[in-house]
C-alpha cells in the first residue's frame, strides 16, 4: 500500500482496539468518511486511488463513475476485496475488482452513460489500512449525454449531498488547474454543507497540464481565493500512464520530481503532492481519535472503579482453604437472615420498584385479599331470606308460631361462620406461598454455592411447611371458638328490640358517607366497539355511591357517572389476544349499565389490581355475583313473602340480627387472622432462621462440600481479575496514545465569501497594483520608499503573508484570474531554495 501516514496510524489504533478487545468490548472510534467531490474528469478517482494505494478503479472517456462507490477499508491479516452484491466471493486480483465495478455499473445504469444513486459497496481487507469509509462520487456534469436524464446536473447534486451533508464526512473538493476556480462546482457544494470550512480541503489536479507560462502558485499558497484549510496540489497519472500500467509508486515519485523541479512550486514542494494530502487526512483522523479518548478514558475508569472492591476480594483467594469456607458459611447465613428480615419488615436498601414482594405483598393479602375473600362468602340476599324462612318454618314445625324463634337466628349465624373457614385457610396458603418466594429471592445471593443454596432452601421451606399445619389448626380453632358460643349480649349487637330499626339507620349511615372517596386509579373500558374508538383508558373515582371516570387524573373532564344501585361484579375470562385481566359490572335488574351496554368490562394490568378493585367495590356495596337460584324456588319464596306478611316481618328481623352479629364476627376475624399468622408463621420463621438454620446446615453433612463454589463463580472470579487487569492496561495504552500523538489546531478562519452558493456568489476584490510584497530568495528589491508589508500569517504558513504572489509582477486592476494565470517565464538567474 502507498499510504505511509495511514501505516503510522495503524499501530496506534490497533493498540486501542486490542485494549478494548481484551475486555470484550468494541472500540467505537467512528472514524470519519472521506468523500471525493468534483466535476467530470477532474481526477477524483485517481486521488482516491492514490490515497488508498491501490489501482482498482475503472478508467475511460466520459463519465466513468456513474454510481457512488462506497469503499470500506477494513483492517485484516490478509488482503482481498469483497462486494456486497457478491457476498462470499473474495477478489485477490484488483484488476478483477475493476472489471466487476464496470460490470455492476452497466447492469444498473446500462452501457450508454446512464447514472444511478444506488451505491456499489466494496470492502477492501488489508493489514495496511484503517477502518475507514471512502466515497467516490459521480462527477458533476451540465449537459446530458447518452441515456442520461434532462435534469442530470440536479440528480448528481442531490446524490452528492446525501453523503457530504453528514458532519462526520471530510470533503475533498477536487478542481482541475486548467479551469476557473471561482466557479468550482465542488467548492460550491462544499460551502453549502460546510460554510465554516471546517471539513473541506481543496485539491488542485492536472497541474502538469497547464499552458506553458501559467501556474497556480497564488492559489496553492492560499493567497488567491483562500480556503480555511487551504489547497493541496497533486499530479495524477495520465491516461497514457494508466494504459501503460504505470504503478502508483512510480507515479508518486514522478509527482515529487514535478513539484521540486518546477520553478513556481519548488519552494512549497514539501507541502504539495499526494503524500501531503495523505498526511493532512491522517492528521485529521488522529485528531478524531484523540477527541474520542476522554470519553473512552472516563468509561474505562468508571468500570475500573466498579470492579476495584470485588477484585480486591478475589486477589489472593484460595477456594480450598477450610478456614475460609467456615468463615464464608457464617457470613452467608448471616446475610441470608438479614435479607429475609429486610424483605419482610421493609427497608430502604435495594427497593424493588417493579412489583410488590415480601412484607408488602403479605400486607396486601391481610388487608385487601383476605377481606375480599370474606365478603365473597356472604350469601345472596334472596338466598339468605329463603334460608331464614325455611329455618323459621322448620323450627315451628306443624304449629304456627306467634313469635320469632331465636334458634333460627343461631342456625343461620353458625352456617355463615362455618363459611369463613375457607377464606381463612386460603389466607394462610397465600402467606405461605409468599414466604417461600421470599426465601428463594434471598437465596439468590447464595447462587455461587449451589449446594449451600439448595440446602438452605430445603431446610427453611420444610420448616415453613411444618408450621403450615399448626397455623391452619389454630386458624380453624378460632372459627370453632366463634361457633361454640353465640354472644348475643355483645355491646355491638343490636338485639331483637332494635332489629326493626336497623334498616333506617343503615340508610342514614350510607347517606352520610355519600361523598367518601374509596379508590382512584386508571382502568381500561374494554367493551367499547371499534367503531367508537375501541378500548380506552380512563381515570376512575369510586365513592360510596357512584363510580365515575374522567379523561385524565386532573379530574376536570368527567366522562360518565354510574350509580352503584343494583350493581354486581363478575369475573371475565382473559382473552387469548389480550395481556390484561378483566372483570365486569352489571345490573341485577337487566338494565343497561353504560349507554347501550348491559355490562361494563374493566381491564387491569395484573390480577392483583383486579382483586384490589373488587375489594374496593365491596366496601362500596357492590358484591360479587353468585350462582342464580332456581327460578321456581325464587318464585315460591316471593309468593310466600307476599302471602304471609307475618313471616316476612320475622325474616326481616332475623336478617338484621344476622347482619349485625356477622359484622361483629367478621371484624373479629379480620383482626385476629393477621395476628395469628404473624405469630404462628412469620415471626416463627424469622426466629428459626436466626437461631437454628446454621446448626441444621452443620448437621446436614460435609460443610466443605456445602461451600464448593460453582463453575460459574470460578469463571466469574477469573473474569473479574482478568478484566480488572485489562482495564488498567487499556488506560495505560490510552495514556501512551495521548502522549505519542499531537493535535494539529484548526487553521484560523478566512474570508471564503468568494465561493458561490447554489445561486452563485461574489468574488473577492482583485489585488491592488501597489500592494506591498514580501521578497523571497532571488527576488528583486521593491522600489525605494515603498511601505513595509503587513505581517498577516496565513493558514498554510509563512508563504501566506501577502495578498498576492511574492514574485508576481504588478497586474492591472481587473477581476481575479482563473486557473491558469499568465506569468512571465522565470529568469535564468532566479535562485529557488531546494
Amino acid at each position: 500500500m502507498g499510504n505511509r501516514g495511514m501505516e503510522e496510524l495503524i499501530p496506534l489504533v490497533n493498540k486501542l482496539q486490542d485494549a478494548f478487545s481484551s475486555i470484550g468490548q468494541a472500540c467505537n472510534l467512528d472514524l470519519p468518511q472521506i468523500a471525493v467531490v468534483g466535476g467530470q474528469s477532474a481526477g477524483k478517482s485517481s486521488v482516491l486511488e492514490n490515497f488508498v494505494g491501490r489501482d482498482f478503479l475503472p478508467r475511460g472517456s466520459g463519465i466513468v463513475t456513474r454510481r457512488p462507490l462506497v469503499l470500506q477499508l477494513i483492517s485484516a491479516s490478509a488482503e482481498w476485496a469483497e462486494f456486497l452484491h457478491c457476498k462470499g466471493k473474495k477478489f485477490t486480483d484488483f484488476d478483477e475488482v475493476r472489471q466487476e465495478i464496470e460490470a455492476e455499473t452497466d447492469r444498473v445504469t446500462g452501457a450508454n452513460k446512464g447514472i444511478s444513486p444506488v451505491p456499489i459497496n466494496l470492502r477492501v481487507y488489508s493489514p495496511n489500512v484503517l477502518n475507514l469509509t471512502l466515497i467516490d462520487l459521480p462527477g458533476i456534469t451540465k449537459v446530458p449525454v447518452g441515456d442520461q436524464p434532462v435534469d442530470i446536473e440536479q440528480q448528481i447534486r442531490d446524490m452528492i449531498m446525501q453523503f457530504i451533508v453528514r458532519e462526520s464526512c471530510l470533503i475533498l473538493a477536487v478542481t482541475p488547474a486548467n479551469t476557473d476556480l471561482a466557479n468550482s462546482d465542488a467548492l460550491k457544494l462544499a460551502k453549502d454543507v460546510d460554510p465554516q470550512g471546517l471539513r473541506t480541503i481543496g485539491v488542485i489536479t492536472k497541474l502538469d497540464l497547464m499552458d506553458e507560462g501559467t501556474d497556480a502558485r497564488d492559489v496553492l499558497e492560499n493567497k488567491l481565493l483562500p480556503l480555511r484549510r487551504g489547497y493541496i496540489g497533486v499530479v495524477n497519472r495520465s491516461q497514457k500512464d494508466i494504459d501503460g500500467k504505470k504503478d502508483i509508486k512510480a507515479a508518486l515519485e514522478a509527482e515529487r520530481k514535478f513539484f521540486f523541479s518546477h520553478p513556481s512550486y519548488r519552494h512549497i514542494g514539501d507541502k504539495m503532492g499526494t503524500p501531503r494530502l495523505q498526511k493532512v487526512l491522517n492528521q485529521q483522523l488522529t485528531n478524531h481519535i484523540r477527541d474520542t479518548l476522554p470519553a473512552f478514558r472516563s468509561k474505562l475508569q468508571s468500570q475500573l472503579l466498579a470492579l476495584d472492591k470485588e477484585a480486591e476480594e478475589y486477589r489472593g483467594y484460595r477456594p480450598d482453604d477450610p478456614s475460609r469456607k467456615t468463615k464464608q458459611l457464617l457470613q452467608m447465613v448471616q446475610q441470608f437472615s438479614v435479607d429475609f428480615e429486610k424483605r419482610i419488615e421493609g427497608s430502604g436498601d435495594q427497593v424493588d420498584t417493579v412489583e410488590l414482594s415480601g412484607g408488602a405483598k403479605i400486607n396486601r393479602i391481610f388487608h385487601e385479599r383476605f377481606p375480599f375473600e370474606l365478603v365473597k362468602m356472604e350469601c345472596d340476599e334472596k338466598e339468605m331470606r329463603r334460608e331464614i324462612s325455611y329455618a323459621i318454618k322448620n323450627i315451628h314445625g306443624i304449629r304456627t308460631g306467634l313469635f320469632t324463634p331465636d334458634m333460627a337466628f343461631e342456625a343461620i349465624v353458625k352456617k355463615q361462620i362455618i363459611k369463613l373457614k375457607e377464606p381463612c385457610v386460603k389466607c394462610v396458603d397465600m402467606v405461605i406461598q409468599e414466604l417461600i418466594n421470599t426465601v428463594r429471592q434471598c437465596s439468590n445471593k447464595l447462587e455461587c454455592f449451589p449446594r449451600l443454596r439448595e440446602e438452605t432452601e430445603r431446610i427453611v421451606t420444610s420448616h415453613i411447611r411444618d408450621r403450615e399445619s399448626r397455623a391452619k389448626e389454630q386458624v380453624l380453632l378460632v372459627i370453632d371458638i366463634q361457633l361454640s358460643y353465640i354472644n348475643t349480649n355483645h355491646e355491638d349487637f343490636i338485639g331483637f328490640a332494635n332489629a326493626q330499626q336497623r334498616s333506617s339507620q343503615t340508610n342514614k349511615s350510607q347517606s352520610s358517607a355519600t361523598n367518601q372517596v374509596i379508590r382512584k386509579g386508571w382502568l381500561t373500558i374494554n367493551n367499547i366497539s371499534i367503531m367508537k374508538g375501541g378500548a380506552k383508558e380512563y381515570w376512575f373515582v369510586l365513592t360510596a355511591e357512584s363510580l365515575s371516570w374522567f379523561k385524565d387524573d386532573e379530574e376536570k373532564e368527567k366522562k360518565y357517572m354510574l350509580p352503584l344501585d343494583n350493581l354486581k361484579v363478575r369475573d371475565v375470562e382473559k382473552s387469548f389476544m389480550s395481556s390484561k385481566h378483566i372483570f365486569s359490572i352489571f345490573n341485577t335488574e337487566s338494565r343497561n349499565v353504560y349507554k347501550d351496554n348491559r355490562t361494563l368490562e374493566l381491564a387491569c394490568d395484573s390480577q392483583d389490581d383486579v382483586d384490589s378493585w373488587k375489594s374496593s367495590l365491596l366496601r362500596a356495596g357492590v358484591y360479587p355475583d353468585k350462582t342464580a337460584t332456581v327460578e321456581s324456588e325464587t318464585t315460591t319464596t316471593s309468593d310466600n313473602f307476599s302471602m304471609d306478611p307475618q313471616l316476612e316481618r320475622k325474616v326481616e328481623t332475623i336478617r338484621n340480627l344476622v347482619d349485625s352479629y356477622m359484622a361483629i364476627v367478621n371484624k373479629c376475624i379480620r383482626d385476629l387472622m393477621p395476628k395469628a399468622i404473624m405469630h404462628l408463621m412469620i415471626n416463627n420463621v424469622k426466629e428459626f432462621i436466626n437461631a437454628e438454620l446454621l446448626a441444621q446446615l452443620y448437621s446436614a453433612g460435609d460443610q466443605n462440600a456445602l461451600m464448593d463454589e460453582s463453575q460459574e463463580q470460578a469463571q466469574r472470579r477469573d473474569e473479574v481479575l482478568r478484566t480488572h487487569q485489562a482495564l488498567k492496561e487499556a488506560l495505560a495504552i490510552i495514556g501512551d496514545i495521548s502522549t505519542s500523538t499531537i493535535t494539529v489546531p484548526m487553521p484560523p478562519p478566512v474570508d471564503s465569501s468568494w465561493v458561490g452558493g447554489s445561486s452563485g456568489g461574489r468574488r473577492s476584490p482583485p489585488p491592488s497594483p501597489t500592494a506591498p510584497r514580501r521578497m523571497s530568495a532571488g527576488q528583486r528589491p521593491a522600489p525605494r520608499g515603498a511601505p513595509p508589508p503587513p505581517n498577516r500569517p496565513g493558514p498554510l504558513g509563512p508563504f501566506n503573508n501577502s495578498a498576492e504572489s511574492p514574485q508576481a509582477p504588478s497586474r492591472p486592476n481587473r477581476a481575479p484570474p482563473s486557473i491558469p494565470s499568465r506569468r512571465p517565464p522565470p529568469s535564468p538567474t532566479r535562485q529557488v531554495p531546494p
